[in-house]
């Protein structure tokens, strides 16, 4: 009967471990995928060093994570304790970082509010031309998703861009278009700089980005969930194992 439960622990570890290959495989592909999309979402990211920074963490992530799925499918399937000992331990030190990396997020999401950014916005952001790595990162953001401030292009007034460009209303990336509708003359773009006329581009960011990433913050949070009760068993999986192990 011992046997056969160890047998059946053995096997069950082996499947949690092929899911969290999977989990690793996954987030590999993500890192890539923002590192080489062509949509410019790249751009965005290299003009932040924070977000630049969090793919280097995916993609270290997803590469630990698919060594250690593999780490403890062989660790199960050959019996191994010194395998399993060593896979328990990292699995442990990763299930901690992404608990504490849980936690933190949701100590700090008043900084992922609207006014947050509309505050950051107004007094930071320099311009369509400036090199500063929030304007470029803002810039990157307006010209992606064809939007214009945080709220709305009002964001502008009273802000440290229209001190710096007082002859503009709102920056150049607010009145470029994606696609050409219709007759567009030549003084459009002046007119839409100094406000005579609406900018083409007057949604806000933050509904834009949100709606773009709407379904995908779901997935990304159930994925979480998923990936963290996944790790939860194979650690309980793997100590049994190596206690049973003779």
């Amino acid at each position: 009967m011992e046997g056969d439960c160890l047998s059946c622990i053995k096997y069950l570890m082996f499947i949690f471990n092929f899911f969290i290959f999977l989990g690793g495989t996954f987030l590999l592909g993500v890192g890539v995928w923002v590192l080489l999309d062509p949509t410019g979402f790249r751009e965005i990211v290299a003009a932040n060093p924070l977000l630049f920074t969090g793919v280097y963490v995916i993609l270290a992530m997803g590469l630990l994570l698919f060594l250690l799925g593999f780490l403890g499918c062989c660790g199960a399937i050959r019996e191994n304790k010194c395998l399993l000992l060593f896979f328990f331990l990292l699995i442990l030190v990763i299930f901690l970082a992404e608990l504490a990396a849980a936690i933190l997020a949701f100590i700090f999401r008043e900084h992922l509010t609207r006014e947050y950014f509309t505050r950051e916005l107004k007094r930071h952001y320099q311009g369509s031309n400036s090199s500063d790595v929030l304007s470029s990162t803002w810039n990157a953001i307006m010209s992606t998703f064809d939007c214009c401030g945080v709220n709305s292009p009002e964001d502008f007034d009273d802000s440290l861009f229209r001190l710096l460009n007082q002859n503009k209303i709102v920056p150049e990336v607010c009145c470029q278009r994606s696609e050409v509708v219709g007759d567009v003359t030549s003084f459009s773009k002046e007119e839409c700089l100094k406000g005579s006329v609406v900018p083409y581009n007057n949604k806000g960011c933050y509904s834009a980005v949100v709606d773009y990433f709407h379904t995908y913050i779901y997935l990304a949070g159930a994925l979480a969930i998923v990936v963290l009760t996944i790790e939860l068993f194979a650690m309980v999986f793997a100590l049994c194992l190596f206690r049973g192990i003779q």
